[in-house]
């Protein structure tokens, strides 16, 4: 074991991409890759200002997982937020934007950003993750009941959703495409 710092450097390095990648999930493309690696740091952060609390707990990663959960949680209510907001200008000035362009279901990810975050957050957790209900439950602050239930709701809403459009139809299943998702956000662009 070393100094403070190391342990930590060598958390970062160990984890940094998981959580990245936990991120970009959870968050969905409106933040795209840079969003997702700026929540991830965030998070890293945050967990460096509690180092010396969170290398003692039994489960470090499981923290961190938990924190990037809810600064994602919280980026999602601020956008929410700020399109009301947008929404709430534009009709008190008699202007009427026409509604989104919903494009049909593409892909997992695509699929993964119409549900809610909660079964967002298990779907991801539990299945492109591989985390058990255990560690899922203790990730996001909730009960393993309800990560089993927002699991199986989450897992049965994407199947409908990724049904809805036959050219994209998946021969593995919703499960096994998840576990196929990229270990890291998309490249950059430069």
């Amino acid at each position: 074991m070393g100094t403070p710092t190391e342990d930590f450097h060598a958390f970062f390095e160990q984890h940094h991409a998981e959580l990245s990648r936990l991120a970009h999930l959870l968050l969905g493309n409106a933040d795209g890759a840079d969003g997702a690696d700026d929540l991830a740091a965030d998070a890293l952060v945050a967990i460096w200002h509690r180092w010396d609390r969170v290398s003692a707990a039994n489960h470090p990663l499981a923290y961190a997982r938990g924190v990037v959960a809810n600064l994602a949680r919280s980026r999602i209510r601020s956008r929410t937020r700020e399109r009301r907001r947008v929404a709430l200008f534009w009709s008190r000035h008699g202007e009427h934007a026409e509604g989104p362009d919903v494009p049909a279901v593409l892909d997992v990810r695509a699929a993964l950003n119409r549900l809610p975050y909660r079964k967002r957050a298990c779907v991801v957790l539990r299945h492109a993750f591989d985390l058990s209900e255990r560690e899922t439950a203790r990730a996001l602050g909730i009960s393993i009941g309800t990560v089993k239930s927002q699991t199986s709701r989450g897992i049965a809403e994407l199947e409908r959703l990724l049904t809805q459009t036959p050219a994209r139809r998946d021969e593995r299943g919703t499960h096994e495409t998840l576990r196929v998702l990229p270990t890291a956000p998309a490249e950059r662009r430069t």
